[in-house]
């Protein structure tokens, strides 16, 4: 099979016109648009092509904004690449879609019309692919047709004549490997040349679906393609986990692996931060002259920044396996098992991509919202994805934890009481979660039930390279908010702390400023078994769930109540059973952050929306809260 081959004749008629779109960008000679279905490889095309690490999904819903990238290319000249979100057609019936479309035909302001195209497709299911191609190629641009994993189609006994379908197409036709390397070239030597602009004929109206799934169906018999077979391995896999009671409960086992991983594999990597973090500010301390300035260094951004940094292992464990279970193409068959279960609340398979990826962070499961064609479902699922437990809950969540539960075995040496509980917290907010969007769908959002089509990649063997880039990339995501959002609150604290000054000496940390903000909330919290520190905390929160942590960190720090024991032995002395399982139920309700409610505001098209999710997560909020203080301190006296 050959690596490139040409399209037709020079002279073909051009496409139809396309108004300009936003101005190029200084220095930038053309741009290239990455188009292609999900799962097709094309966010891994993109990143191979730019050098870029961005994240690659085995599921629609990932990449639901373009993303940007500038190569230079062979004559020395730059060119900006446009990874767009992935599409079966051009007939917009969802806001990703909506992304494309707009792009493709100049009708956005925020990205140049693009002056090529790399058309991705997956050759292993070139039937179903090949359709997008009608609608991309009647543009008239200059298209290099990509049938990506070249690799599995020959491994798995699967061909296609590329110079029969180049010649039936009218473009260049280049077989590669996204993920190998294999066939490259013609990528670069395409985007380094000039070609010419021929249209193809018979191409079917772009709206008429039916009519390009029966024109890609004879296409690909008049290029003698021959699809490839299913990979044994993959039939008998989902055999099993797509079982309707195997299925469900293997799903279940990984989910409490996963979390008992989580405090069993991080504990000596935490360990080893929290005594570097110690150290380093006790040589600080001994290190630098007495000062205002080494009391800042100290008590505010070591012990504020420094009590967050100790969670980064148990972060980066969840996403080890949260990218393993995703590379690998296990949550496809996850989020397909879970239609079910969205169906008895009124929504869709759809719904559980963006909530799935809530559990990283809301502010991209919101944006994921936009493969939901139903505007209903759409709003549904935006209002209760920060019900599903984020990273930023998971430092909150492990500090008071292990502050308050010992390590015991549930289930003998598998699962203890630790994982138990954590495990117990995200299912709260998921039955929050379903609970809510019940009555939603029952009520202000009702709408008919939409069909669920998911298409199934074949399972694959996460790359070591892959994964590694994600764990980096997550790594820095939580060190530069430690760095920012974090270090200003801590410094802001400490600075409130030492006001106003009395009689040349910094003020008693309750007589502070910080003091009277947290004896203004005390009022509200008081019933929730929660102390003046806490209304504190809960108040810095809203910038970002885990800034509590950094918030009491910094507090004992500057009352020196850290030193003694650490900000678990201080949260000890300072709550009682009940407010500390209160304080798990508040923080697994309220919608502690202000990034969500901003990505809300600007998804919904208003405050409307935003406004009535944060009063209903803050109300349930207080309600659980109270509830379980009362109970607990009932059980335990």
């Amino acid at each position: 099979m050959s690596a490139i081959a040409g399209g037709g004749p020079a002279s073909a008629t051009p496409g139809p016109p396309v108004p300009p779109g936003s101005a190029r960008p200084a220095g930038i000679s053309r741009v290239i648009a990455v188009v292609g279905p999900p799962n097709s490889g094309k966010s891994t095309l993109f990143n191979r092509l730019t050098g870029l690490r961005q994240k690659v999904a085995n599921f629609p819903g990932v990449t639901v904004e373009q993303k940007l990238g500038r190569i230079r290319l062979s004559d020395g000249t730059a060119a900006l690449v446009v990874d767009l979100p992935g599409v079966y057609s051009l007939s917009p019936r969802s806001e990703d879609e909506q992304v494309t479309h707009d792009v493709l035909m100049g009708l956005t302001s925020e990205v140049p019309r693009p002056d090529t195209v790399l058309l991705i497709l997956d050759s292993t299911n070139l039937a179903r692919h090949l359709s997008l191609a009608a609608s991309v190629l009647s543009l008239g641009l200059p298209t290099l047709v990509v049938l990506n994993m070249a690799d599995e189609l020959k491994t798995r006994g699967g061909d296609v004549d590329v110079a029969a379908l180049a010649a039936r197409l009218g473009v260049p036709v280049a077989l590669i490997s996204a993920a190998s390397g294999e066939g490259w070239e013609a990528v670069l030597q395409f985007l380094g040349g000039s070609i010419a602009v021929p249209r193809p004929i018979d191409l079917p109206v772009i709206s008429d679906i039916p009519k390009c799934h029966q024109w890609a169906a004879r296409l690909g018999k008049e290029a003698g393609y021959s699809p490839p077979a299913p990979p044994l391995w993959t039939r008998r896999l989902d055999a099993v986990f797509l079982h309707p009671v195997a299925g469900p409960a293997i799903f279940g086992l990984v989910v409490v692996a996963v979390f008992q991983a989580i405090f069993s594999a991080a504990p000596p990597l935490m360990d080893l931060i929290d005594r570097g973090v110690a150290a380093s500010g006790e040589w600080l301390a001994a290190t630098l002259p007495a000062s205002l300035f080494r009391d800042l260094l100290v008590q505010g951004v070591w012990s504020g920044v420094g009590s967050v940094l100790v969670f980064l292992p148990q972060i980066l464990l969840l996403f080890l396996f949260l990218g393993l279970l995703e590379d690998s193409g296990y949550l496809a068959r996850a989020a397909l098992i879970a239609d079910r279960t969205m169906a008895k609340v009124g929504l869709q398979g759809k719904s559980f991509i963006p909530l799935l990826s809530a559990y990283a962070c809301a502010v991209p499961a919101v944006l994921a919202t936009r493969t939901i064609e139903n505007k209903r479902d759409r709003f549904a699922t935006i209002l209760i994805a920060p019900f599903m437990t984020c990273s930023a809950r998971l430092p909150v969540y492990t500090l008071i934890i292990a502050a308050f539960l010992p390590e015991r075995p549930v289930l003998g040496p598998l699962v203890g009481t630790r994982a138990a509980a954590l495990l117990g917290l995200y299912a709260l907010g998921f039955l929050a979660a379903v609970t809510t969007a019940r009555l939603l769908k029952s009520s202000v959002l009702r709408s008919e039930k939409t069909p669920f089509l998911l298409e199934m990649p074949p399972y694959r063997m996460p790359t070591l390279r892959q994964v590694g880039l994600r764990l980096l990339d997550r790594a820095k995501v939580f060190l530069g908010r430690a760095g920012t959002v974090i270090l200003g609150v801590s410094v802001a604290l400490w600075v409130l702390a030492h006001v106003p000054p009395k009689a040349g000496h910094a003020p008693k940390i309750a007589d502070s400023l910080v003091g009277t903000i947290g004896r203004a909330v005390a009022p509200t919290i008081e019933p929730l078994g929660f102390n003046w520190k806490i209304g504190v905390g809960l108040v810095t929160s809203l910038a970002a769930r885990e800034v509590i942590v950094g918030t009491l960190g910094t507090i004992y720090g500057i009352e020196g109540d850290a030193d003694a024991g650490g900000l678990q032995a201080a949260l000890r002395r300072d709550l009682t059973p009940g407010g500390a399982v209160a304080l798990l139920v508040f923080f697994a309700f309220a919608m502690q952050c202000m990034s969500t409610i901003a990505v809300v505001r600007r998804e919904t098209g208003g405050w409307r929306w935003p406004a009535l999710q944060f009063a209903y997560m803050g109300v349930l909020a207080w309600i659980g809260a109270f509830v379980a203080n009362r109970v607990v301190t009932a059980l335990v006296g």
